[in-house]
Order: structure tokens, then C-alpha cells, then sequence
């Protein structure tokens, strides 16, 4: 691993974002410079947030889901690593024992059947790594927001959520159960929160720079944009003690201040064959949406999920068999499915490109652009997480 010494960077945030603030970026470490953390607005009562689906269909889908991951100070083992996800995993309440969460460092990931239906959560938060600079663990916000996004999924019930069950109205739920709760002081994370509905809908919610693509067919049909105030700044849930406030407000600037009222959210409609693909920076930074088309394409092609045919590349007709669509019997959490295959594949390739020393990936071109004399080559060392479904309907 080359060497690139310590050295000091300058940056300024408007000051209606933020204040002035140094940053030590070390190249013996070779992963991103922690990023900043910001402080949520004064707790006001909220009520949950609930957009109308755009299309209403008669067909039933069902969604093959699974996630893999690999923290990023530890070799990835993709026997180990992944999750496949079916509709009868129970979700119990908040994991305070940190040995057992996924080995996914500060990133965190769930996936959960909303009460009885046949709609599915998901969705990932990275843990705002600067916190560790204030002796605050990141991962303990990011896995007990995804925790409590579970939970309140999985115990739903419509007449105890005013407006219905929406991404952001989740995101809001986990956002002020995690708020709540006396174990975690300080911290934040970004979030992407997606729910894939029975008839076909899907809404997603995005706050910051983790992220989602919708893959079609092998093309890419949807993909989102990051938020960020600046450069390595990206919009945050956070809890910031008073003693932090303060310190800010001393240097004459205020803490960025992100809700989930802030995150985009976006409606979707879902066709037979379609990949969901949501995943953390520790992706993004290293590998571009037409990347993580080529390795799904490969995948789907290679398995005939989706096939070669005289119009163009359509869905194979034993796609419904590849996601296993399971009894609740067999533990098909411990069987290779579809989108194990999937989500093991893009987290290989992103683990290999943030330790390539050779390819620029999508964040060393950032900061050729934002910092040129910096002369930052290669990948970006992070923890990944990856969570795909694969869109099965009913009768095709």
C-alpha cells in the first residue's frame, strides 16, 4: 500500500450550513476523511408522511431480497457475509449487543415484511464516521436507526400510524425511536429507506449520499441523485449533545441541521425482472451505476434470469423459481438464491476497487475535481453494504 503522508485540507461551509473547519486526511489509513456531523432541529411533535402510489394494479409481486456486507477493516468473506432475506423472519426488538449486529462496521442495513401484507422495507444507514473523532461509535446510531425501522415495520398496524406506512414516515419513526433511546448519546448517518409494495409500487426515501439504482432489463431505469451541502458533506440524521451545540455556536457557526422531512422521496413503478440495487458510499465511491449494471447483468444473463431474445433482453421464464419464494420452513436464509448471487457480486467488486491503487473510481475523480493538487489515485477504503431485490410478478 503506497504512501501518501498527512496533510491538512481548508474547506468552508456557507455559514448558513455551517463554520470553518480543518480536516486531517492521513493516506496511511487510505480511507475518506470522516465526515461532519450536524445537529437535528429541537424535537417538535411530528406526524408520519404518506404519498399516494401512482398506479393501482391487480397483479401480486413478490420480492426476492438479500444483503451482504464487509466492514472495511476486515478481509470480506462472502460465505459469512450475506443475508437472504424471506417473509417469515421475525424482527425482535433493538439489538443493544453489538455482537449481534452484521459485521458491517458503521454501515447498517434491514429488511422487513410490513405486519402481514405482502409489502416489504428496506433499507441502509451509514454511520457518520467523524463521531468517532468525539469518542462516539458511529455504528451504534446507524444499526439501532435501521433496528427501529424494523421493529416499527414489522409491528405496523395501519390504525396506529396516522397517514398510513410511507418511506419517509418510517424513516421518521426509526429517526425518533433512535432519538429516544438513553444507549446512544451522539452520533448520525445518512439513509436510503425503500418500500416495495404488493401491487408493484415502490417509494423511496433518500437522505444523504448513500443511495439506490433500478435496473431494468440491462439498462439502468432509475437512479438517485446524492444529497450534500458540500464536498464530503452529506445531509445527516444526527443526535448532537448541548456540549457540541455550544462548541459551534463559540466558533460563531451553527450545526447543519437534516430531518427526514429533508430526504427526497420519489415513487417508482416496479415490471417483472427488475433489480433494486440500494447501497452505502462504501459502493458509490467506488463504483460507478454503469459498473454495478455490467456485474448484475452478468449475473442475470449468466443465470438466464434474464434473457436473450429476437426484441431485446426480456425476463426468463424460471425467474420466479431463482428467488425462492419460501414456506418459512426450510431456512432459506442459509440457501444461494438470486439475489444472494447479486449482492455478493457487487460487494466483491466494490471491496476489490476500494483497495485498487491503479483505477480512479467515482470518488477519486471528486477529488481530482474539488481538490486537484491532492493527487488522490485509486479506491476509497470504507465499509460496504449492499441490499438488492429482485422483482418477481405473479403469473409471468
Amino acid at each position: 500500500m503506497r504512501s501518501r503522508g498527512t496533510y491538512t485540507v481548508c474547506t468552508y461551509i456557507p455559514k448558513a450550513a455551517g463554520f470553518h473547519t480543518r480536516r486531517q486526511f492521513s493516506s496511511q489509513q487510505r480511507s475518506r476523511p470522516s465526515r461532519r456531523y450536524q445537529a437535528p432541529a429541537p424535537q417538535t411533535p411530528t406526524k408520519s408522511f404518506h404519498t399516494t402510489r401512482r398506479s393501482q394494479s391487480s397483479s401480486k409481486f413478490t420480492y426476492g431480497i438479500a444483503a451482504s456486507f464487509s466492514a472495511k477493516d476486515h478481509r470480506y468473506n462472502p460465505d459469512t457475509n450475506v443475508f437472504n432475506f424471506n417473509l417469515y423472519n421475525r424482527i425482535l426488538a433493538r439489538r443493544k449487543d453489538k455482537r449481534t449486529r452484521p459485521s458491517s462496521g458503521q454501515d447498517a442495513f434491514f429488511i422487513s415484511r410490513i405486519d402481514s401484507t405482502s409489502d416489504v422495507a428496506f433499507g441502509i444507514a451509514d454511520g457518520v464516521g467523524g463521531w468517532a473523532d468525539s469518542g462516539v461509535d458511529p455504528a451504534d446510531f446507524a444499526h439501532g436507526f435501521c433496528d427501529y425501522m424494523a421493529h416499527a415495520a414489522y409491528t405496523y398496524k395501519k390504525g396506529n400510524w396516522e397517514g398510513g406506512m410511507g418511506a419517509r414516515a418510517l424513516m421518521q419513526r426509526g429517526y425518533e425511536d433512535i432519538c429516544r433511546d438513553d444507549s446512544v448519546l451522539a452520533g448520525g448517518s445518512t439513509a436510503c429507506v425503500g418500500i416495495a409494495r404488493g401491487d408493484g409500487g415502490l417509494e423511496v426515501a433518500n437522505l444523504g449520499d448513500s443511495g439506490f439504482v433500478q435496473l431494468r432489463l440491462n439498462a439502468i431505469h432509475t437512479a438517485s441523485e446524492p444529497q450534500i451541502h458540500a464536498f464530503n458533506t452529506p445531509y445527516q440524521l444526527s443526535i448532537v449533545p448541548e456540549k457540541v451545540l455550544a462548541q459551534a455556536a463559540a466558533f460563531g457557526g451553527e450545526q447543519l441541521r437534516d430531518l427526514p422531512k429533508d430526504a427526497n422521496v420519489s415513487q417508482h413503478e416496479l415490471r417483472h425482472g427488475d433489480v433494486l440495487v440500494f447501497a452505502s458510499d462504501g459502493v458509490w465511491d467506488n463504483l460507478s451505476s454503469q459498473e454495478i449494471l455490467k456485474i448484475v447483468s452478468r449475473i442475470m444473463l449468466g443465470a438466464r434470469a434474464w434473457e436473450h431474445t429476437e426484441d431485446g433482453v426480456s425476463a426468463g421464464k424460471r425467474l420466479g423459481q431463482f428467488i425462492l419464494a419460501d414456506d418459512g420452513k426450510s431456512g432459506a436464509e442459509e440457501i444461494p438464491s438470486l439475489q444472494s448471487f447479486l449482492a455478493v457480486g457487487i460487494t466483491s467488486e466494490a471491496k476489490a476497487a476500494s483497495v485498487n491503487t491503479k483505477k480512479d473510481g467515482p470518488f477519486a475523480r471528486e477529488v481530482q475535481k474539488y481538490y486537484p493538487y491532492e493527487n488522490w489515485r485509486g479506491g476509497k477504503v470504507d465499509d460496504i453494504c449492499v441490499v438488492v431485490a429482485v422483482v418477481c410478478e405473479e403469473r409471468k
